[in-house]
């Protein structure tokens, strides 16, 4: 499964700057800058913003993470089934076994 938005919106444990937009630039202020509330595609905090979201998410509904693996969580029910859940960057593989 792709998670298209992944890198969209997420938010930002540290403080970003970025030029204004080409087509946005205030006119009289070329030289001011724009703060980052939400993350953006290419943004290097990017990736980290979106994992810390996804383990937040896997773990409030009962996932354990792998300590050898951290891509990789588990979650087992009453009966004995196992759920996997495997991360890799913006795509996510679901198995039950």
């Amino acid at each position: 499964m792709d998670i298209k938005s992944a890198f969209l919106n997420d938010n930002l444990e540290e403080v970003v700057y970025v030029e204004q937009p080409v087509g946005l630039v205030v006119k009289g202020e070329k030289k001011k800058v724009c703060r980052l509330k939400k993350a953006l595609y290419e943004l290097k905090q990017a990736p980290r913003a979106w994992n810390s979201r996804i383990d937040g998410y896997l773990s409030q509904k009962g996932f354990t993470r792998c300590p050898y693996k951290h891509a990789l969580y588990v979650k087992k029910s009453l009966l004995g089934r196992v759920m996997f859940v495997c991360l890799y960057v913006d795509d996510i593989l679901f198995h039950k076994g």
